[in-house]
This record gives structure tokens, C-alpha cells and sequence, in this order.
């Protein structure tokens, strides 16, 4: 089973965009837009719960709610690198 960097920190960005920091001090942008599109992160589209997103406390994924989370390997494997 393949393994990918915990996350450390995340920051939502302006057009439902993520900074993500991985353990490895890499950074990656994560578009969240084509999520909107699926009805279990239909409330992403409300700013006030996208803003509130927060990493994991052990670094496996990040949450905005009970119902609503992405993976660490969703980040890794589909988020862009950003520019240092």
C-alpha cells in the first residue's frame, strides 16, 4: 500500500482553492470547485464552512465537517504544486 505525506497545515484560498503543506514541506494548491459538482460537497458553496477547514490532528486528511472531508492522498495525488 502506497504512502503519502501527512498534511500539516491547510489555508483555504480565494475560487474554493487550498494551500496544502504536507509534512515534507512541500506545498500543493487543491482546486475544490469540480467537488461541487458531487451533492455530499454541495455545502462547500456556503464560504463561511469552506473557510473553516481544518487539518487532521494526526495529518491523514482534512475536514470541514463530520460529514464533508478529503483525503491526504486526494490532496497529494490531485493538487498542483505551488509556487514557492
Amino acid at each position: 500500500m502506497e504512502t503519502f505525506p501527512r498534511i500539516q497545515a491547510v489555508v483555504p484560498l480565494p475560487g474554493k482553492r487550498l494551500l496544502v503543506t504536507f509534512t515534507n514541506n512541500v506545498r500543493k494548491i487543491y482546486d475544490c470547485l469540480p467537488l461541487l459538482d458531487d451533492k455530499n460537497f454541495k455545502s462547500l458553496l456556503n464560504d463561511g464552512l469552506f473557510k473553516s477547514v481544518s487539518a487532521d490532528k494526526h495529518g491523514y486528511g482534512i475536514s470541514w465537517s463530520d460529514e464533508v472531508d478529503l483525503s491526504e492522498s486526494e490532496l497529494w495525488l490531485n493538487g498542483f504544486l505551488a509556487e514557492q
